[in-house]
């Protein structure tokens, strides 16, 4: 079962074509890779799944794109889209407050929950993005006074604790160390069991550890998709093989 599909869609920048036909089937609770060179596209589709580029100026988007069989871009509930497909951005990103206000922060905007409520989902999400046992002690203290995976850990749980069906994930152990970003895979590892994870990548070999399907991109046009292992060991198109191969990139 796909969550989304993605058909025939042109994205354009001004004049600059920077999606060219793009037709993408994503499966649920799958993580889905999407791999290819610096300006091929990759953060640019992404970002269609939840409509952020609609913030761009001069942007034009024609083609579908598909959420649980609706068109989202003839669906003019954007803050609902959003709500339901979360995203973790490249630089960790904690609002200026507390561990716990972090997590807190969308579920009181919301306005419909009691303060044990919020507290329990605080616990849950913190939980979920393998974060509470290290933080359970210091929930007021500042964010930022977190390691750099652990900002990243706890924007994953801010993320989470507003029940997304997916969360789009852009490069987000790109600015990791060795140890914190093999602790972000182990996390996508356990949440593909609940969420669709989308993720941008620049490293090869942590699309082959943690996603069933990759994508690869080339100049703005989807080359080669299929299971992850498949598409490493046994590339169809010529760019797809001089990528993986590490000849160019």
């Amino acid at each position: 079962m796909n969550k989304f599909n993605i058909n025939n869609l042109d994205l354009f920048y001004g004049e600059t074509h920077a999606l060219k036909n793009i037709s993408l089937n994503i499966p649920n609770r799958q993580v889905t890779a999407l791999i290819g060179p610096s300006g091929c596209g990759k953060s640019t589709l992404l970002r269609t799944l939840n409509r952020m580029n609609d913030l761009v100026e001069n942007v034009k988007i024609t083609g579908d794109v598909h959420f649980d069989g609706n068109d989202i871009y003839q669906d003019s509930d954007v803050t609902a889209l959003r709500m339901r497909v979360g995203m973790v951005f490249q630089k960790a990103n904690p609002f200026p407050m507390s561990i716990y206000e972090n997590v807190a922060f969308g579920l009181k905007a919301q306005g419909n929950k009691s303060k044990d409520e919020i507290d329990a989902i605080v616990e849950e999400s913190l939980r979920g993005a393998a974060l509470w046992d290290e933080v359970k002690d210091r929930l007021n203290s500042d964010a930022f006074g977190l390691s750099g995976g652990q900002q990243q850990r706890l924007c994953i749980a801010r993320a989470i604790s507003m029940e997304p069906e997916v969360i789009l994930m852009d490069e987000p152990t790109s600015a990791l160390d060795p140890i914190a970003t093999h602790k972000i895979e182990e996390l996508m590892d356990e949440l593909r069991k609940k969420f669709t994870i989308v993720i941008v990548t620049h490293s090869m070999n942590q699309a082959k550890r943690i996603a069933d399907k990759t994508a690869f991109f080339w100049m703005g046009e989807l080359v080669e998709h299929n299971d992850t292992a498949e598409l490493f060991n046994n590339p169809v198109d010529q760019r797809t093989q001089g990528y993986v191969s590490g000849e160019f990139g």
